[in-house]
């Protein structure tokens, strides 16, 4: 019971992290000055595959679920043990979870505020997108493929997570960019933000998530 007890507490952890982070996202997506790193190359993607005959019945969403599936099918290969049921609960959550935020604080911040509040937005959406983003990577119950990217670099590696977060986020939007995806401000506050804000924060809730899960043991 102990070990059921533990990953059930864990995944509570990560549930709570997760929608944490996509309180961030939603920030970050209603400010409307620019897609995050990852949306970028998978925007960039769909425009250049979406183009090429025999493509024409992709989606912005499919193409996103395409690249997460290699992702994963690439870390079964390279390492299975970051692939969690947790990165299952991330994909499946994560979009509810930005359709509810959405509702609750679309009239607060938008398209059509001030441009001021747009970049306090942006800028604080970073901010808990990468408290919440620590929480889910911490609670090591697994986390979305694109996080995972980053993760697995730097496990590998053994580079700070800081670091490797800023050199992937600036590959997927450069890359993405090329291939046409749309990158304004936003996406250039993102990739050089979150990485150095969620170092910050993952010693931190390493400590509490430890302590959380030895109490209930």
């Amino acid at each position: 019971m102990t070990i059921i007890k533990e990953i059930l507490t864990r995944l509570i952890i990560l549930v709570f992290g997760l929608t944490i982070a996509h309180i961030g996202v939603t920030l970050f997506l209603l400010a409307n000055l620019g897609s995050d790193p990852f949306n970028v190359l998978i925007q960039g993607l769909f425009r250049t595959l979406s183009a090429l005959p025999g493509f024409g019945f992709l989606t912005h969403g499919y193409t996103h679920m395409s690249i997460c599936f290699i992702i994963i099918v690439a870390l079964l290969i390279i390492d299975r043990s970051y692939i969690k049921i947790g990165t299952l609960v991330c994909m499946l959550l994560g979009g509810p979870i930005i359709d509810v935020c959405t509702i609750l604080f679309g009239s607060i911040i938008n398209e059509n505020s001030p441009y001021i509040v747009r970049i306090i937005g942006l800028v604080l959406g970073c901010i808990i997108l990468a408290f919440g983003m620590t929480i889910v990577i911490k609670s090591e119950s697994g986390t979305g493929p694109n996080d995972l990217v980053a993760v697995v670099i730097s496990d590998k590696s053994h580079k700070p997570f800081s670091v490797i977060r800023i050199i992937t986020d600036v590959c997927f939007a450069a890359i993405g960019f090329f291939l046409g995806g749309n990158a304004f401000i936003g996406t250039v506050i993102c990739a050089f933000l979150v990485g150095p804000v969620a170092g910050f924060f993952m010693p931190f809730n390493q400590a509490w998530i430890e302590r959380v899960v030895e109490k209930m043991k």
